[in-house]
């Protein structure tokens, strides 16, 4: 029998199709979660994570991607999926990259592990560069100067997940 934690590194998914109807918060929370429990440069936790569920607000974020994209108006980056986890990291942290990245992949294993599909969607440092999305965070509470890292895209799968794409040979060098 595999390892249920391997398991599911095999079987996760990018899904690009979503169902609008809202995970549920309990879910949401517990995907959260597994992000803090991240590992972290020098153990600094610099990152933070929003969970945006608010519909006018997830929709302003998917227009202004989509713009920095370059897509026509209308696109909708995230897929439909309701509900965008954010991935921010302390800029005065040399690790906010790296950090920032484990907690998008524990995020996408922890939704995958929950039934939901999961996608990560790039231009969050570009999104959070931005006036509109600085005043967001103020608006929020949130002080310091913080990076975007990530947004991941949540939300139940519209069909079926997608195969997993070929392993490509020729990557692991045994230094024994």
């Amino acid at each position: 029998m595999m390892n249920e934690i391997i398991k599911a590194i095999k079987e996760r998914r990018s899904i690009r199709k979503f169902r609008g109807d809202m995970p549920k918060k309990k879910d949401l929370a517990e995907i959260v979660e597994a992000g803090l429990y991240a590992a972290s440069g020098m153990g600094k936790q610099g990152t933070i994570i929003l969970a945006i569920t608010n519909k006018e607000i997830r929709d302003r974020l998917s227009a202004a991607n989509a713009e920095i994209g370059g897509w026509k108006p209308g696109f909708d980056p995230f897929y439909g999926a309701p509900a965008v986890l954010v991935v921010l990291a302390d800029k005065s942290v040399g690790t906010r990259v790296y950090d920032g990245s484990l907690v998008m992949g524990n995020m996408m294993l922890a939704a995958h592990s929950l039934g939901l599909g999961s996608i990560w969607i790039h231009r969050a440092k570009e999104e959070f560069e931005m006036p509109e999305y600085r005043e967001l965070l103020k608006e929020q509470g949130i002080t310091g100067d913080y990076e975007g890292i990530g947004n991941l895209a949540v939300g139940y799968i519209d069909g079926e997940a997608p195969s997993p794409a070929k392993r490509k040979d020729g990557r692991v060098f045994w230094i024994e």
